[in-house]
């Protein structure tokens, strides 16, 4: 990304709360068996801790791993690159508006969102953000009561809202 912005500014980043006076957050401690990899990812509660989405999964996420800042990492990491430390508590956005990676599909304003479910290559993820129910319906899950905010930026960030 440079300096100018030709159409329109980016919509943010991944993890990032978009509307605080709108938001409940709430701490919790992340499980270190299945911790998250980045911020902005949907995340479960099982037997008292955050997990990661599952394959298969046909949960409801508890809320969204929310991305600290200002924050101090051991390592210079790029901006939106950060990986969550799973020995500490975490941030998780249970109601409110933040910017996600939408992973495939095309969002738009009152679209439903969708988690996915199985990984088909390396770079697709389980529990990342798609905008379409996919060819295949079996290889995500739509959350309920989350939409999206309108179009993605030319990275593909975009805003949700859950459980507002």
């Amino acid at each position: 990304m440079g300096n100018a912005f030709v159409y329109r500014m980016p919509a943010g980043i991944p993890g990032d709360v978009t509307r605080h006076e709108a938001s409940k957050i709430e701490q919790q401690l992340m499980d270190a068996d299945y911790p998250a990899t980045q911020y902005g990812l949907p995340v479960k509660m099982s037997s008292g801790k955050l997990r990661v989405m599952e394959e298969d999964d046909t949960d409801q996420p508890y809320g969204f791993l929310v991305r600290p800042y200002p924050t101090q990492v051991a390592s210079n990491e790029a901006l939106g690159a950060a990986t969550p430390d799973a020995t500490q508590i975490q941030d998780v956005l249970v109601s409110g508006y933040m910017t996600v990676d939408n992973l495939s599909g095309t969002a738009a304003k009152d679209g439903q969102v969708y988690y996915r479910t199985q990984q088909t290559s390396p770079e697709v993820l389980i529990g990342r953000i798609e905008a379409d129910e996919g060819s295949s319906p079996d290889t995500n899950q739509s959350i309920t009561n989350c939409k999206f905010m309108g179009t993605p930026d030319s990275d593909g960030n975009v805003e949700i809202k859950f459980n507002v």
